[in-house]
């Protein structure tokens, strides 16, 4: 049973509002364009099927990149959305539960000399990473004898790697599986540089969406909504997060 005064806060004007990130390849977190322009992937399904189990209609608004969608939610521009969690994102979002836990790691071009990530980290090493990322900050964070340049999205950092326009990519091991097909010759590091749940977001202050946004993961867990969404997007060896 749903409490309307917990769906009014989630959904305040009576469509659930979800910000979507769209990418050239889906990922866990990453949705992409079908050939008809609509968005497809595991936050799609995710929020398509909250939509129905709260009986409201869904509206998706598309971001170049999660901290974008940070910002949205942040400014209640968004009710829910999915991301990476770290520390800068819980000071200006409200965290549920994570639905995966996240590995990130660095794609190097074809014929790159580094083949460990402890290598990233030396002087003239030129990392490419997603702007306002909780990626590119651990990025910084691990490897701070390297610089670090943030592009604005997916298909702009896929563009530079193409042209070996950088030494190392920072994302996360699903988002490079779907990208390696564009890369002839790139590898994908072995090992993570940082582990992060990717968790429901809503606007800060606002405890009962919060409380209805964490009941819809951990029960979209139990009713394998998440498993369905996974195996759908094709990452049928994606572990679902355990139950909090």
């Amino acid at each position: 049973m749903i409490e309307q005064d917990d769906l009014k806060e989630l959904a305040p004007t009576g469509t659930l509002r979800g910000g979507v990130v769209i990418a050239p390849a889906k990922s866990v977190s990453f949705a992409i364009k079908d050939d008809d322009g609509v968005a497809q992937g595991v936050p799609v399904d995710l929020l398509l099927g909250f939509g129905a189990i709260l009986n409201i209609p869904v509206a998706l608004t598309e971001f170049a990149n999660s901290g974008q969608l940070t910002d949205a939610i942040a400014e209640g521009r968004c009710d829910i959305g999915f991301m990476p969690r770290d520390a800068a994102r819980e000071a200006r979002v409200a965290f549920g539960p994570s639905f995966y836990l996240m590995g990130s790691t660095y794609l190097v071009p074809a014929g790159s000399a580094i083949h460990t990530i402890d290598e990233v980290n030396r002087e003239g090493v030129r990392i490419i990473a997603i702007a306002n990322t909780t990626t590119a900050r651990s990025a910084r964070r691990t490897a701070p004898l390297a610089s670090v340049e943030e592009v604005a999205g997916v298909d702009i950092m896929t563009a530079r790697a193409q042209r070996g326009d950088g030494d190392a990519f920072a994302l996360s091991h699903d988002s490079f599986l779907g990208l390696l097909p564009r890369l002839p010759g790139a590898r994908i590091l072995p090992g993570q540089f940082q582990e992060t749940g990717i968790a429901v977001a809503v606007p800060p202050g606002l405890p009962r969406a919060l409380a209805l946004a964490a009941r819809l993961i951990e029960e979209a867990k139990e009713s394998g909504l998440i498993r369905r969404a996974f195996d759908a997007a094709g990452f049928t060896d994606a572990a679902v997060a355990p139950r909090s």
